[in-house]
């Protein structure tokens, strides 16, 4: 495989993981909590992503609006963050261990509703990017479905940053992030903020999922991969932090595409000895912070 094609894979595969991360990283940076059903959701948006595009064509769409009817599941699959959102704020105030062990109770739950609702067997949207077609510059080629997915990403992390860093509702964010009890007491709505940030990650997340499935097929084990990964990034840039879901996912991807290129067997090693050593030079990731 050329270097050119190795670096696109890398890309690719990074773009998806940011716009997980990027879910997994506002959670954590406003409500502290570790959500683990950060791979059930990319799952559920896979899944959901796959079969709204074949009820899209089956009624008559045309594959040439592939990404956008994703994108457009994607979100709708987002919206049972309120759902899960509603139940955790039940152990908002307690410690840590209810949080991890409400997060994995749903990714219990989930992994049910999945195989109750579309079964054991893969789901995969074979071939539908080739309707793109690709883009060559020179002599480098990509699947124009990837270098649009990849654009998504920075778009996210372009909005992402606009919105934290220069509206009213990313200052409230931040304050809350901050001191949620001292942003309650001078009048911000803590629990919408808690909700909407909430379902923006989780909504991350889904899209992540549904924009993924043209490439790989949707199936029970996603969920555990996405994480070995995911936990992978957030260690990596810094739990809680955009900019370290963005580094990390860049990292990851590369470390992934290179791996699976030239040592296929070591693939997870090969992303854990970056864990291991960022740990050892930076504990709280590249653009982390130690908290309480």
């Amino acid at each position: 495989m050329a270097t050119a094609d190795i670096l696109i894979a890398a890309l690719f595969n990074a773009a998806v993981l940011f716009l997980v991360t990027a879910g997994l990283q506002l959670i954590f940076g406003v409500q502290r909590i570790v959500n683990l059903t950060v791979g059930s959701l990319y799952a559920f948006g896979a899944y959901f992503g796959a079969s709204t595009f074949e009820w899209f064509a089956a009624h008559g769409g045309s594959p040439v609006l592939l990404l956008p009817v994703l994108l457009v599941a994607g979100v709708v699959a987002g919206q049972i963050g309120f759902v899960v959102e509603r139940v955790l704020r039940t152990v908002y105030a307690r410690d840590e261990s209810f949080q991890l062990l409400m997060t994995f109770a749903f990714v219990l739950m989930f992994q049910d509703l999945l195989r109750y609702v579309w079964g054991a067997q893969p789901r995969i949207l074979s071939d539908l990017p080739s309707v793109y077609g690709r883009i060559t510059v020179g002599e480098v080629s990509i699947p124009t479905y990837n270098a649009a997915v990849i654009a998504c990403a920075i778009v996210v992390a372009v909005a992402l940053w606009w919105l934290i860093e220069r509206t009213v509702l990313g200052h409230l964010v931040r304050a809350t992030a901050e001191n949620a009890a001292m942003a309650d007491a001078l009048g911000a709505d803590t629990k919408r903020i808690n909700m909407l940030i909430f379902v923006l990650g989780s909504t991350l997340g889904t899209v992540g999922g549904a924009l993924v499935i043209p490439t790989t097929a949707a199936s029970l084990e996603m969920p555990i991969a996405l994480i070995v990964e995911a936990f992978a990034v957030v260690v990596i840039g810094g739990l809680g932090s955009i900019r370290g879901a963005f580094f990390g996912a860049v990292i990851v991807g590369l470390m992934r595409a290179l791996s699976l290129t030239y040592f296929p067997e070591v693939e997870v090693m090969a992303i854990y000895l970056v864990v291991v050593a960022v740990l050892l030079v930076r504990p709280y990731g590249l653009f982390g912070r130690a908290w309480q």
